[in-house]
């Protein structure tokens, strides 16, 4: 049987196909094997970069920790560790880990207890 592609989008990209059903517009793949759907991990080196700022956020200290290359998902579950060590707020900011009050030197020791490689950026 031949195959039948109908359906081209409105930037010329094949939308469905009678072999593999509906496409992916971005990455022209079927909807099952989509890879521009995918979650990315952060770019990272593995190095925990422990740093503290108070720039653009009104005078307010907050603690920040980048460089981990871990899912989303892990990153959350680790920022809630933190924040229940530390005893504070924060939140996960496009891979970033923030910290509410200046607790570098203390995570840096926590982290590397917990078998991170850390580095204290900053001043």
């Amino acid at each position: 049987m031949a195959k039948r592609q109908t359906g081209f989008g409105a930037l010329g990209g094949l939308v469905y196909s009678t072999d593999s059903g509906r496409m992916c517009p971005d990455c022209r793949q079927p909807q099952d094997a989509c890879i521009c759907g995918q979650p990315q991990l952060p770019a990272g080196d593995g190095i925990a970069r422990v740093r503290r700022e108070t720039k653009g956020r009104g005078g307010k200290t907050v603690t920040t920790i980048s460089g981990l290359a871990l899912p989303a998902d892990e990153l959350k579950a680790l920022a809630k560790r933190i924040k229940a060590r530390c005893g504070c707020g924060g939140s996960v900011v496009d891979g970033v880990i923030e910290i509410q009050g200046d607790r570098a030197d203390m995570l840096c020791d926590w982290l590397t207890a917990e078998g991170f490689k850390t580095k204290r950026a900053g001043g």
